[in-house]
């Protein structure tokens, strides 16, 4: 079954953290990597929108509610951890087909949060800067991932060069599908998984546009290009990919 995700996102702690690690701030790279996981269903983000103009457009591009918080002077320093909190809450209760909670968040704050979310059965990701993550909120989430591991690449991908626009492109999203399945410490990378994530990331996805007429076509085809090595699984008899190949010509 899908994971179904909702990412919650407390945009002023994840911000805060670019003068420290030097990367800035790019909502699509933490999406991107939660779409590895499953089905994104809900998107809220948190902030004064007034004190964050830059991020806010980011945001709103990728189809994120905004739910403005009055600058803290009026409403105090937690307003946006309650409303946040509040929100995820009454998701959990009414939304029972959402099994993935992401809260995007550092603070330590949010810790009792998270216990509760497990204590009704929901699996929580926690997303942070290194420098600016609570220890406790670490250890409590189920899984933690670093804005700063986020731009790491997982495996030693083959280099494509020599090969038409159209079809080089093809390749790096088969590539990064496989990437996004070692991410997620995946044994057996078969063939339906691989589009699937594909899917994931990019809904419009059809290996007809690019010109093949099955999905293990392309794969086919992506091996006889030095990009991956196939075998086929002992008990199903489908395609699953081994590893990458030594890349193109």
């Amino acid at each position: 079954m899908e994971n179904k995700i909702a990412v919650f996102i407390d945009l002023e702690n994840l911000v805060l953290g670019d003068r420290q690690s030097g990367i800035a701030f790019d909502i699509n790279k933490i999406l991107e990597r939660l779409l590895e996981k499953g089905k994104i269903v809900a998107k809220k983000a948190y902030c004064d929108w007034q004190a964050y103009p830059k991020e806010k457009e980011s945001l709103h591009q990728a189809a994120i509610e905004l739910i403005e918080i009055p600058h803290r002077k009026m409403t105090g320093k937690n307003s946006a951890d309650i409303h946040l909190v509040v929100d995820v809450m009454e998701m959990c209760y009414a939304k029972e087909h959402i099994n993935f909670f992401a809260i995007l968040s550092g603070d330590s704050d949010f810790s009792p949060l998270v216990s509760k979310l497990k204590e009704n059965g929901k699996t929580v990701i926690g997303v942070g800067r290194k420098e600016a993550s609570s220890a406790l909120l670490i250890s409590n989430c189920d899984e933690f991932l670093f804005y700063e591991d986020l731009f790491r690449p997982a495996g030693e991908p083959p280099k494509i060069k020599g090969l038409p626009r159209k079809k080089a492109q093809v390749f790096y999203w088969l590539l990064d599908a496989i990437q996004a399945l070692m991410r997620e410490n995946k044994e057996i990378f078969f063939a339906s998984t691989i589009k699937e994530t594909i899917k994931r990331k990019r809904p419009s996805f059809d290996e007809g546009e690019f010109g093949y007429r099955s999905f293990q076509e392309l794969l086919d085809d992506a091996r006889a290009n030095g990009i991956l090595t196939l075998a086929k699984h002992e008990k199903s008899g489908t395609y699953i990919v081994t590893g990458f190949g030594a890349g193109g010509a």
